[in-house]
């Protein structure tokens, strides 16, 4: 068991205290002054610290860092009667790694003290993060080694020397930005301009003259005259992000720059041209979107020359370890913190959400528990609900199949059985069915195909 001292100048309070922990088989310490706690022999080595803040003399809070420099492995749970916001913040700030008010609540502190020892532990059922082992940052790295994300290396490797137009496909978050950059980063001119517009960003207008450039006294505002992004991609690459927000103006006029390498800068009267290498990128279904008379399809086949799809972060869950130490070094460098180890737990936690945010979710999630984080470790408690909920709604979804029949179905049997289930349910209705399973409408179409699937033969 561990040793606890508890530092309190209410003597009653700490015999209470000493023999809840005697009787778990903790050994416990008394001190009842800052100044008694750090005078403590050198056979002290406590791996909890619970500390009043109000003492005479010297308070907690003045004797927090003098605690954590005298005892450098030892967790500090601090305690006291005074609910003052601003003591709290200040103690959270000088490294506690907890705080609760009196009276305490044994059951409360119990869970405090089995966090705060789960936290220090040091034991091979965490994964630690190596700093030097992913430098993922700013720099457009990308992480994975599953067999999807190890064909799209091999396709840019392929494609990286080509002056062929690529689109790049995947929901929301999924990394299309890198797999451009990476394309970029490893063709013939990589250190020439990597120049990104966002199409659905600025209006019809604006958009046109972000893009091909404008004279002076073009329209209202236009006081000088601007090049576009297409002449300051010259003999690089222009990304052009979410295509598929692209007006029916603007897509003909892209049409003529991918057919004619020329494009006209908003009142001028001459062309100009560009040798620019055209990535683009989209989350909407560009197939649909044909069909739908919403994107031009001559466009459309000019730009998926060369087509990478990346698949949802919930395909490949084998990639969330890797991206996990990548993404925690880089939020580390970032946040100047120091979370190196993170419970096994926790990553099969994080295996099994779903993500519809994608690794720019996981990102945010992560910053976000880094940022609350009392400690070097990140631990079950500090996940939030969504990870927890979404496992306990699968759990239940599941509940109506036998366990026998459970134990003879495969993981694909019973997938194949729930896409079933939903597409009946809708009457076969590809959106709404896309939404209740969370997957984009090609990734249906395929599952559809799959699993031999039909509306009027069902399978």
């Amino acid at each position: 068991m561990s040793q606890i001292l508890v530092i309190d100048d209410d003597i009653a309070s700490c015999r209470t205290l000493e023999m809840h922990f005697s009787i778990q088989g903790h050994d416990v310490l008394l001190a009842h002054s800052v100044k008694q706690g750090l005078d403590l022999d050198t056979t002290a080595n406590p791996d909890i610290i619970i500390l009043d803040i109000r003492m005479p003399g010297e308070s907690g809070l003045d004797g927090l860092p003098l605690f954590k420099q005298r005892y450098k492995n030892a967790r500090v749970i601090m305690i006291t009667a005074f609910h003052d916001m601003d003591t709290t913040i200040q103690a959270m700030k000088l490294g506690a790694d907890d705080y609760i008010h009196k009276p305490i609540d044994i059951d409360e502190l119990d869970q405090s003290i089995n966090k705060t020892l789960i936290q220090a532990s040091k034991n091979n059922d965490d994964m630690d993060i190596s700093a030097e082992g992913f430098p993922l940052s700013s720099t457009n790295t990308m992480i994975g080694h599953s067999k999807a994300m190890r064909d799209i290396y091999k396709i840019i490797g392929l494609v990286a020397n080509s002056p062929a137009t690529v689109l790049i496909t995947g929901e929301s978050g999924t990394g299309k930005e890198l797999v451009a950059h990476a394309i970029h980063k490893a063709g013939a001119n990589p250190d020439a301009p990597f120049v990104a517009v966002n199409c659905a960003a600025l209006v019809e207008t604006l958009l046109e003259s972000d893009m091909f450039g404008h004279e002076k006294g073009a329209f209202t505002g236009a006081v000088a005259k601007q090049k576009g992004k297409f002449s300051m991609a010259e003999n690089g690459t222009i990304f052009l992000d979410e295509i598929g927000e692209l007006s029916a103006s603007m897509q003909a006029k892209l049409l003529r720059v991918l057919q004619e390498k020329e494009f006209t800068p908003v009142g001028a009267k001459a062309s100009l041209t560009t040798n620019a290498r055209v990535i683009a990128a989209t989350n909407v279904d560009l197939v649909q979107a044909v069909d739908d008379n919403n994107f031009r399809e001559d466009l459309f086949y000019r730009l998926q020359v060369v087509n990478i799809h990346i698949p949802p972060l919930r395909e490949r869950s084998e990639d969330i370890p890797d991206l996990v130490q990548a993404l925690l070094s880089k939020i580390n460098r970032e946040m100047n913190s120091n979370v190196h180890r993170i419970s096994l737990d926790v990553i099969n936690r994080i295996q099994h959400y779903d993500w519809p945010g994608n690794v720019r979710e996981l990102e945010n999630t992560l910053m976000k528990i880094v940022a609350l984080s009392p400690g070097e470790i990140i631990t079950e408690d500090m996940l939030p609900e969504k990870l927890t909920a979404q496992l306990i709604e699968k759990n239940t979804s599941v509940a109506d199949i036998s366990e026998s029949a459970i134990a003879e179905m495969s993981l694909q049997d019973i997938e194949k059985q729930h896409i079933i289930k939903v597409l009946e349910a809708n009457n076969w209705h590809k959106g709404k069915t896309c939404d209740i399973l969370g997957v984009s409408r090609p990734r249906l179409r395929r599952l559809i195909s799959q699993y031999d699937l039909d509306e009027h033969g069902r399978e």
